[in-house]
């Protein structure tokens, strides 16, 4: 991890801030020598108590293979000066490039990582924020409706737009969260209005 950001940890029943307001997600996992990284944009907080998230892998996914095996995941918040890599890790399979490094794709397109502290799965480098997550096993929802849902664990945030239990991007527009609309266009979050 760059050691030049200042990254927090961020207490769990707080962790559904770090993705209330709908950002694109990088999941990443691991299981035995194989780890693995996809976008997705379909996740969202799920419990304060303890933290709940829910987020939709579909059974085709490389990704979700050593998920379901190791039991765990992390979601990775990433920013604006990520665009591209989310774009490129979205558009392709692990499984394309199985057999050519166990890392997959964080290999194939250098993606730098950092250890979780209560997981397996790796945690990408300039990302804004990181969830780790267990699995909490729902074996019908996650057969029938590709839909997991995980307890956070451990979670931890760029102090530069997170702090305080608040999103702040002001003056850091390169870490603003990305939000998938279709075809690689993303809308970026914009200013807070504190209200009431």
């Amino acid at each position: 991890m760059n050691k030049e950001n200042s990254v927090s940890r961020v207490n769990p029943s707080q962790a559904y801030r770090l993705l209330n307001h709908g950002p694109t997600v990088l999941v990443t996992s691991t299981h035995g020598q194989y780890r693995n990284i996809m976008a997705a944009a379909w996740n969202m907080p799920l419990d304060f108590d303890p933290p709940k998230v829910a987020i939709v892998i579909d059974k085709n996914t490389y990704t979700r293979e050593p998920m379901e095996a190791s039991g765990s995941f992390a979601i990775n918040v990433p920013c604006r000066a990520q665009a591209e890599m989310v774009v490129r890790v979205g558009n392709c399979s692990g499984r394309e490039l199985l057999g050519k490094s166990p890392d997959n794709k964080l290999a194939a397109f250098d993606i730098p990582t950092f250890p979780a502290s209560e997981i397996s799965a790796p945690l990408i480098e300039g990302c804004v924020a990181w969830l780790e997550c267990k699995i909490v096993p729902e074996p019908h929802i996650q057969n029938t409706y590709d839909l997991f849902l995980a307890e956070v664990v451990a979670a931890q945030a760029d102090e530069r737009v997170f702090s305080e239990g608040r999103w702040h991007f002001e003056g850091h527009d390169e870490l603003r969260t990305l939000h998938h609309i279709a075809g690689g266009q993303f809308f970026l979050a914009g200013k807070s209005l504190q209200a009431g």
